[in-house]
């Protein structure tokens, strides 16, 4: 495997540079000192400010981007093996490295690297994290998987020995990782064009925690069912919390919440217990019950840390959720727009609750399915989920990587919501699914665009943004 050495910066290109994850470590090599450049397909916000700070992106993936002088090349599992660029780093024995692989060279360079795992909630929660330790004056690094409002973006470079970083188990990438801290926020089935079943996924689980130092520390979820089996041989302290005072297996948990209130907006607001007391109340201005367990996380490590709970709690308050996770994009006609990353049916599920605690008048929920593995796999559970919605509206499947469509398509899950006697639309393209809400959505509704492709764009264009 290629070392990335910090003493002798190299020259680096990165292979879909504008992801979120991908245009913050080229970033992060660049101030380093690394000559990077990189290509993608085309020109976004994260492109332009990459630009802008004078790194080189080429629009469109091309083998003559490919030069002598690259030392490295960095790809994620998104690239396929077509890939001309890849194709061409091979051709001319050009080093190549898989975002995580590059992620966990760059922990190494940190006294206190934390990853934050888990089928849901990561980008969230790390973005909790992030405040927390910014409030406290810890002076941070940050890799985020979407945009932080605090930090204007999806990283930040800081002095401290702290690193913090999204941990995601596709393609087991979070086993290239250096972690002295981990949690494991939940675990659950997806990714199922990688991963065989469950049982396969907590053995993956599993190996991400015995990956923590002796005297490192794993904070998990203690509602996981029989989550004693991903835990028993670690060497390292183990931190559980929950949502009620005891776990999965009926032992006490570390952290639990207590006297739970939600306002009118669906925000929770709760008594925190932990192994020390008093216990210390936290109120969020993020919806939903996930939200609550987020926080929870994020607060543990916090005391893990050493952070006084009166910033934790006031930097918990002051957290307004990290770009596309419930994230307020505007009004228009008295229609209230909202969009989300959800794109598994306990993600859907968890937004779609959070919604209908709010004000509105008809819930509406445009979804574009991600990937045909993952709508194959869960159909059922995708009809069941978005049922929560008043009324449907349903996009084409976002491919990503895949090319076979399995049999599949939007309108067998729109057969799957109608058969549960609820109200549900197809349209094959944005301008119809647009059209078609302008003339069906009034005043008082709520509209949430959701899923991770670029349905966002629907409700940005009905806002003119």
């Amino acid at each position: 495997m290629y070392k990335v050495d910090f003493n002798h910066p190299a020259s680096l290109y990165f292979v879909g540079i504008g992801g979120v994850s991908m245009s913050g470590l080229a970033e992060f090599l660049a101030y380093a000192g690394f000559k990077v450049s990189g290509s993608d397909r085309t020109k976004t916000a994260l492109t332009e400010a990459l630009e802008k700070k004078g790194l080189t992106v080429f629009y469109g993936q091309r083998a003559e981007n490919i030069t002598e002088d690259i030392d490295c090349i960095i790809l994620t599992s998104a690239i396929p093996e077509d890939n001309p660029e890849f194709i061409a780093a091979k051709a001319k024995n050009i080093p190549t490295l898989s975002r995580a692989q590059l992620l966990g060279q760059i922990m190494k360079n940190y006294q206190t690297p934390i990853a934050v795992s888990g089928t849901h909630g990561k980008t969230t929660t790390t973005s909790m994290i992030s405040d927390i330790l910014l409030a406290a004056g810890t002076d941070p690094t940050l890799s985020v998987g979407g945009m932080l409002k605090t930090i204007g973006g999806n990283f930040r470079i800081g002095k401290s020995g702290i690193f913090v970083a999204e941990a995601c188990e596709y393609t087991n990438s979070f086993l290239s990782l250096f972690p002295k801290i981990g949690l494991i926020l939940n675990i659950e089935e997806d990714h199922l064009d990688f991963f065989k079943d469950l049982a396969d996924i907590r053995h993956s689980f599993h190996e991400f925690a015995a990956l923590l130092p002796e005297d490192g520390c794993l904070i998990i979820n203690g509602d996981i069912d029989a989550y004693t089996e991903l835990v028993s041989d670690l060497p390292c302290k183990i931190i559980t919390y929950s949502n009620n005072p005891v776990t999965s297996v009926g032992t006490p948990a570390d952290y639990y919440p207590d006297n739970i209130e939600y306002d009118e907006l669906g925000h929770p607001s709760f008594l925190l217990h932990g192994p020390s007391t008093p216990a210390y109340r936290i109120s969020l201005r993020v919806p939903g019950k996930h939200n609550l367990n987020n926080a929870i996380a994020a607060a543990a490590l916090a005391d893990l840390l050493g952070i006084d709970r009166a910033v934790t709690a006031r930097a918990l308050h002051d957290f307004s959720g990290a770009g596309r996770r419930f994230e307020y994009k505007g009004t228009i006609g008295g229609v209230t727009i909202i969009d989300d990353y959800a794109h598994h049916p306990t993600e859907i599920k968890s937004t779609l609750q959070a919604a209908k605690e709010m004000p509105h008048g008809k819930l509406w929920c445009v979804f574009q399915p991600h990937t045909y593995t993952r709508t194959k796999a869960f159909m059922k559970d995708f009809a069941q989920a978005l049922s929560l919605a008043d009324k449907i509206v349903l996009a084409d499947i976002f491919a990503a990587r895949e090319t076979d469509c399995l049999g599949i398509s939007s309108e067998t899950l729109q057969q799957e919501i109608l058969s549960l006697g609820k109200e549900c639309y197809y349209f094959p393209t944005f301008d119809e699914i647009e059209n078609f809400l302008l003339e069906n959505c009034i005043n008082g509704d709520m509209l949430i665009t959701m899923g991770a492709g670029d349905v966002h764009k629907i409700g940005e264009n009905l806002l003119g943004i």
